[in-house]
């Protein structure tokens, strides 16, 4: 799945090719991803200029004065700009033309993903009710302390809680607990508040290196342009079970927390 970084990066890709341009039409392939895709109310966007390209979450946001579209790559999404005169393939369910013979093209074979609409000075409800971004300073030690109080839940499960944080996805949440030395079983409350300043630190620096290098290539995900991310190459834990620890050569365990899969040396990562 395309995480917080991968987001990021098509963000990143497709703004120079989108912002100040105008939408010419949009086409829709299939009419559900995973809603319904409201195709008229994001028909309002054509023959509008698109202002901005935001994100919030794991959410993009192709802004206008009329509104803006709302885009979630799911578990296999992916954006492409591509001439318009590209033909579609078998997964190609939106296409976003402008005016100057370029589409953005929406590609997503597991249909897990969304398009949704967002009337100009109206909100959302999927982006309602979530925590702060992590690379901003809002997202901070005692910000987290606070909201860890009386928290008996895994502090892996509690950092990948979009209402606490957003876009602290699995791979990133096992690196960052990694390089803190903090084991991602330890309940949130039992942290201290120097293991936090540390965590938070880690996660805004392991976040931004996955950013510049491009976003993680795991299964589905490449950048707009079409070239893979290169974060994979600098994992240390994910993945990496019955492997050796790259610090202290103690193999890596794996357990299920809250769902997911959850890599930790039991050497260095302390409960």
């Amino acid at each position: 799945m395309p995480e917080l970084p991968e987001v990021e990066v098509s963000r990143l890709g497709i703004t120079p090719h989108l912002q100040g341009q105008t939408i010419a039409k949009l086409t829709f392939r299939a009419p559900k991803l995973r809603w319904d895709i409201p195709q008229q109310e994001l028909k309002k966007m054509e023959g509008q200029v698109i202002t901005k390209i935001s994100r919030r979450a794991k959410y993009l946001l192709i802004e206008s004065n009329v509104g803006s579209a709302i885009v979630h790559l799911g578990m296999s999404g992916s954006l492409r700009v591509l001439d318009a005169d590209f033909p579609a393939a078998k997964h190609d369910h939106v296409d976003l033309q402008l005016e100057n013979g370029k589409i953005l093209r929406y590609n997503d074979p597991r249909r897990f993903g969304a398009w949704l609409w967002c009337e100009k000075g109206q909100s959302h409800q999927v982006l309602e009710n979530i925590g702060p971004e992590p690379l901003t300073d809002e997202f901070n030690a005692d910000y987290i302390i606070e909201k860890a109080k009386n928290k008996r839940v895994a502090v892996k499960q509690f950092i990948m809680d979009n209402k606490v944080v957003v876009g602290v996805g699995n791979i990133y949440a096992n690196e960052s607990l990694f390089k803190a030395k903090i084991s991602p079983l330890r309940p949130a409350n039992k942290v201290t508040k120097k293991e936090w300043l540390l965590l938070v630190a880690e996660i805004k620096a392991t976040l931004e290196t996955a950013i510049r290098q491009g976003g993680t290539t795991l299964n589905d995900f490449a950048q707009p342009d079409g070239k893979p991310g290169y974060f994979v190459q600098e994992l240390q834990v994910y993945g990496k079970a019955g492997e050796p620890c790259p610090i202290c050569a103690e193999e890596i365990q794996e357990q299920k927390i809250g769902q997911r899969n959850t890599f930790y040396c039991r050497e260095c990562q302390k409960d």
